[in-house]
């Protein structure tokens, strides 16, 4: 993607801090906007592993985007997430351990609990490029189709690659291709191609992008 999209408005005690889940941060995520997309392109300020989420899974908005990248720490994260569902702090701290294994489980599971936790339930700050903040009061990170709802897009997009046994990282870059409101459109493409080689994926997305550009 482009270096040259705008950077959004960076309030000073959040330099350096990652966009999606406020750790420490010294690179960008360029996030390139569709036809569908409601905001222009731009960039946001992510740390590596959010910037590597991200960049798979672009969705329709950078809030879709940040949705994504939620749901995926907190799949990467379930166990340390676990811990604070399992333990207090200080039934941790009184537990009586003797194997040196769970010793050290003792004196680290509650700050790495706590830093799961901050990360994935991190609110980003407003986005807002040149002092002009972008309209996100229409914007619902909740998603429904075929009458069934959705917490986030991402969730919808896993739902159906493992009910259908679809190839979710062809239905995700579908979805971004064509937008929300053609998320059918996206799988049937996606079962059409269920079989296709990783080349002919790639053909396929070209030529809906190069369809959508010609519009």
């Amino acid at each position: 993607m482009s270096a040259g999209y705008p950077l959004i408005d960076i309030p000073f005690d959040k330099r350096h801090t990652c966009w999606f889940c406020a750790e420490p941060c010294d690179r960008q995520f360029h996030y390139q906007a569709l036809t569908h997309c409601p905001h222009p392109s731009l960039a946001v300020p992510a740390c590596k592993e959010c910037q590597l989420i991200a960049n798979k899974n672009p969705l329709t908005s950078i809030w879709d985007c940040h949705s994504a990248v939620k749901d995926e720490l907190m799949q990467r994260y379930a166990k340390h997430l676990a811990i604070g569902e399992n333990w207090t702090k200080e039934e941790l701290e009184e537990a009586d351990f003797t194997c040196k294994v769970f010793e050290g489980f003792k004196k680290s599971a509650w700050f790495m609990y706590e830093v799961a936790k901050t990360r994935v339930s991190y609110v980003p700050w407003p986005i807002s490029l040149n002092g002009v903040l972008l309209e996100d009061s229409k914007y619902s990170a909740d998603f429904e189709f075929d009458g069934m709802h959705y917490s986030s897009l991402s969730k919808a997009i896993a739902h159906y690659a493992k009910m259908l046994g679809l190839d979710k990282a062809f239905l995700t870059e579908l979805v971004a291709a064509v937008g929300r409101q053609r998320f059918g459109y996206a799988v049937r493409v996606a079962r059409i191609n269920i079989v296709a080689t990783q080349a002919v994926k790639r053909l396929v997305i070209n030529d809906i992008l190069a369809e959508q550009a010609a519009d």
